[in-house]
């Protein structure tokens, strides 16, 4: 994953949001991203994400992280989604602590 993104955030509020986004994200768990534009996406979470360190186009360091999707019913399709793009998260399945791909 490269060091820059489009957006990045400084401010702790964001950052929190960031972060409890993370803990909705497990491995494994099936998941309705509702997106802040008003579109959704679905998927299964790959990878649990994490926040991380990037800098914007200006330089500016600053916090942001995605979250990868993938579809068993579509082997060549996934998503990588920006966390700060979410709205919320649905689940359509049981896992609220999934388990490693791995």
């Amino acid at each position: 994953m490269g060091r820059e993104a489009d957006t990045i955030h400084t401010d702790k509020g964001t950052i929190g949001r960031l972060q409890a986004l993370i803990h909705e994200l497990r491995d494994n768990a099936k998941v309705l991203i509702h997106l802040q534009d008003g579109s959704t996406i679905q998927g299964i979470v790959a990878v649990v994400p994490t926040t991380q360190t990037f800098v914007d186009a200006d330089g500016t360091e600053g916090i942001n992280g995605v979250v990868k999707l993938i579809d068993n019913d579509r082997p060549e399709w996934s998503a990588t989604v920006s966390l700060d793009t979410i709205a919320r998260v649905e689940h359509l399945d049981s896992v609220v602590y999934g388990t490693s791909q791995t």
